[in-house]
């Protein structure tokens, strides 16, 4: 388990769902993984609710924007990565061939954000913090604890991310796809780049930490959840399971060796 006070420049630091039905979803991951929710509301009626762990912050959910939802995109996990600077990462995200579709905004007094589509298809946000860092518990039962991105081109978007965040790539032997093990600038293994499967969009998978995945899948079905794949070994590493919530936003679970 971690509690960090900080996140390096190009770590994946915070996640949050955007869902049509919060009060549900709420309910669902609270019992699933004992998060404990603090409604803040963010104005227009909307209410940003930060669902903790012990008191250490953990993860978001919010409502899915009526945008989205009228152009029926589904329900998903949103994973933000720290940079120095919003404006300048969004920036260089263009000269890469990203999309950029929210120019950098302030967040209150809590950051700065924008929202980037990679060349290759996925999304993701870039996070400037100020007064909110992102997680403040990471790698533990309920807690964000890897990132793993699907795409229909893993080199090309291994050096996209080289280049705009500083990692670097180290495919893993013996597997029957190929798997590109993320390093930050910092020296942290923070996730992997994978081929994305037969009918699945590019994406950003987040993985959540569990006390056992065989636990964790059945208690998602109870829930209402639907197990997509696994419990299944991952070799030394541990063992995992990938789910659809009761709303559809895709998500995962991780037993195993968590990171200090």
């Amino acid at each position: 388990m971690s509690e960090p006070d900080g996140f390096a420049p190009g770590t994946p630091s915070w996640v949050d769902l955007a869902t049509p039905d919060v009060d549900n979803a709420v309910r669902f991951y609270g019992e699933l993984f004992g998060w404990e929710a603090t409604d803040n509301p963010v104005g227009d009626g909307v209410v940003y609710s930060m669902m903790s762990i012990a008191g250490k912050d953990a993860a978001a959910i919010s409502p899915q924007p009526d945008q989205q939802r009228e152009a029926g995109a589904p329900p998903a996990w949103n994973c933000y990565i720290t940079v120095e600077s919003a404006d300048d990462a969004l920036a260089k995200a263009k000269q890469l061939g990203a999309n950029v579709h929210a120019d950098a905004f302030d967040v209150m007094d809590v950051g700065r954000m924008g929202v980037v589509q990679d060349p290759q298809g996925a999304y993701f946000l870039v996070w400037e913090p100020k007064t909110h860092i992102g997680a403040s518990i990471v790698n533990a039962p309920g807690a964000i604890s890897w990132n793993e991105l699907a795409s229909p081109d893993p080199e090309a978007s291994g050096s996209f991310y080289s280049q705009l965040f500083g990692w670097s790539t180290e495919a893993v032997e013996g597997m029957d796809m190929t798997y590109l093990m993320i390093k930050t600038a910092a020296g942290t293994m923070n996730g992997g780049i994978r081929p994305q499967m037969p009918g699945e969009p590019p994406y950003w998978l987040v993985y959540f930490g569990a006390q056992d995945a065989e636990q964790s899948a059945s208690k998602i079905k109870e829930l209402g959840g639907e197990v997509l794949a696994g419990p299944m070994s991952v070799g030394p590493w541990g063992t995992i399971a990938i789910a659809r919530d009761p709303q559809g936003a895709v998500f995962a679970v991780f037993a195993g060796h968590f990171d200090d």
